[in-house]
């Protein structure tokens, strides 16, 4: 059964592993790799990567992703939303603070954020505004 808006905007707004969507040319698949993202109910999303990377060039090209979220334990649920790339920022410091304070415990924030910083090089926001969405509750 398909999710009620309310619901899918909340489900996607726990910090889940998503796995993000890109078209890679026609003669490939889309590339699909986890990510971590933020997102409040009834906002845009937004997830940062290294600037040059494959992942953001090929979102440059295509201006649009597919972002789907899920979980199977007691519950079996997914979110998928798909939509254009609104705008890009500077990914700063304190944007990737903020994204791994949504995922890990606070302890681990500091280290995790000088790693990330320096292994993964200057970072790039996406800002999606999502248009399409498909959900279920297949334990409703």
């Amino acid at each position: 059964m398909p999710l009620s808006k309310h619901d899918r905007e909340q489900f996607l707004a726990e910090p889940h592993v998503a796995a993000l969507s890109v078209a890679a040319g026609p003669e490939r698949g889309p590339l699909t790799v986890p990510i971590w993202y933020q997102y409040s109910p009834g906002g845009e999303l937004w997830f940062h990567t290294p600037v040059g990377s494959r992942k953001a060039r090929l979102i440059d090209a295509a201006g649009r992703v597919s972002l789907m979220v899920d979980v199977a334990d007691e519950r079996i649920c997914y979110v998928s939303v798909e939509g254009p790339v609104v705008r890009t920022e500077p990914g700063t410091d304190e944007v990737v603070r903020e994204m791994s304070a949504r995922y890990l415990p606070a302890e681990r924030v500091a280290s995790y954020v000088e790693f990330a910083l320096a292994e993964h090089g200057e970072q790039v926001v996406y800002v999606v505004r999502p248009e399409r969405w498909l959900s279920a509750d297949l334990t409703s």
